[in-house]
C-alpha cells in the first residue's frame, strides 16, 4: 500500500494546498498533490484520498475490471492520459450527476475517486472525505429570490455538516448586505438580527422573521447582545479582524455556533487561518462555493 494521500485541491488554489501540506509534498499533477504520510485535514483540500492503492493494468478492460472488484461507484478525476482515462471511465457504472436539492441528506453511498496516474498505473481510492464527486456539491438552484449567489455557502455549510438553525433559534448575521445569507437562515424559520451598514433587499428585510438594522457588523457588543444561538459572518474584511471578533465573542458573549467566511486579499493569511483552525472544536475547510476563502464553523451545542 502506498504510504502516501492523495489532496484534490479547489480549482486555482493549488498552491496554498502545497503552502498547506508543506515538506510532506511529493509530486503535484493538476490539481491533485500527493503527500507523504496517512490522511490529516488540509483546509484547502476539496476532497481527499483516504485509502489509495496503486494498481499497474494490463489494458482498459483489466482497469474497469479491477475498479470494479473493488466496489460500484467510482469517479474519475484525470489528469493526463484523458483518452485512455475516459474508455476505462465508460465501462464503470454509471454514476448520477443530478444537481443536489437542499434539505435532503448528503449521499451516503461510498464514492471513490481514481485517475490513470500513468499510462498503466491506476491510483484509486475506495473511500474520500467527501460524498460529492471531486468534492463539488452543486445544487438545484434557485435563481429568483436570493439577490446573491453567496446564499450558497450556507446551503453547502450545512449540508456538509448535516447541522443547521432551527426554526425559533436567535441567528445574527454580520455584514448581512445584500442578504442572501439572511435569506436563506430565515427561510429555515430561524428569527435573524440582520446587521450592515448598507441595505439588504427589501424582500428579505420585508421576511416576518427578519429583523434589520443599519451599523457595522464589528460594533455589536457581545456583552449587550445577551444569548444568540448562532452567529453569521460573511462580511468583508481581514481575516486578522474577523478574528479579533470572533474571539471577544468567545471571550464576552452567550453565542453557541460560528459560521463564518475567511476573505483573503491577494495573498493567502496562513497564520490567521491557523489561528482560527486552532480554536478548540472548530473546524476549518474549503467549500466549493468558496473563492479566495475557507469557511470557519464553530459548533457547541449541536450533535
Amino acid at each position: 500500500m502506498p504510504q502516501y494521500t492523495v489532496y484534490l485541491a479547489p480549482a486555482g488554489y493549488e498552491q496554498d494546498l502545497i503552502d498547506e501540506l508543506g515538506p510532506r509534498v511529493i509530486d503535484v499533477r493538476g490539481r491533485l498533490v500527493r503527500a507523504s504520510g496517512g490522511p490529516r485535514h488540509a483546509a484547502w483540500a476539496q476532497n481527499i484520498w483516504l485509502d489509495p492503492v496503486e494498481m499497474r493494468i494490463g489494458s482498459i478492460g483489466d482497469a474497469a475490471t479491477r475498479l470494479k472488484g473493488i466496489q460500484r461507484n467510482w469517479f474519475l478525476h484525470a489528469v493526463d492520459h484523458h483518452r485512455r482515462a475516459a474508455l476505462i471511465a465508460g465501462k464503470l457504472p454509471h454514476v448520477s450527476a443530478r444537481p443536489h436539492v437542499f434539505g435532503t441528506p448528503a449521499p451516503t453511498a461510498p464514492l471513490g475517486s481514481w485517475t490513470l496516474w500513468e499510462h498503466d498505473l491506476v491510483i484509486a481510492s475506495a473511500r474520500c472525505s467527501s460524498p460529492f464527486p471531486d468534492g463539488e456539491v452543486h445544487f438545484v438552484e434557485n435563481r429568483i429570490d436570493p439577490p446573491t449567489r453567496a446564499y450558497l455557502k450556507l446551503w453547502e455549510t450545512f449540508t456538509r455538516l448535516g447541522v443547521q438553525p432551527a426554526p425559533g433559534e436567535l441567528c445574527l448575521d454580520m455584514g448581512s448586505c445584500p442578504g442572501g445569507w439572511t435569506w436563506v437562515l430565515a427561510g429555515l424559520g430561524a428569527r435573524v438580527f440582520s446587521v450592515d451598514k448598507a441595505d439588504i433587499a427589501p424582500h428579505i428585510a420585508a421576511m416576518p422573521n427578519v429583523n434589520f438594522c443599519t451599523g457595522s457588523a464589528f460594533g455589536l457588543d457581545p456583552q449587550h447582545a445577551g444569548a444568540v444561538d448562532w452567529f453569521f459572518s460573511d462580511v468583508i474584511c481581514y481575516p486578522d479582524r474577523l478574528l479579533a471578533t470572533v474571539q471577544r465573542w468567545l471571550e464576552r458573549g452567550q453565542c453557541r455556533n460560528f459560521v463564518c467566511t475567511l476573505k483573503f486579499q491577494a495573498t493567502t493569511d496562513h497564520a490567521t487561518a491557523a489561528a482560527f483552525a486552532a480554536i478548540p472544536g472548530s473546524q476549518l475547510f474549503h467549500l466549493a462555493h468558496n473563492k479566495h476563502e475557507l469557511t470557519w464553523v464553530l459548533l457547541r451545542d449541536k450533535a
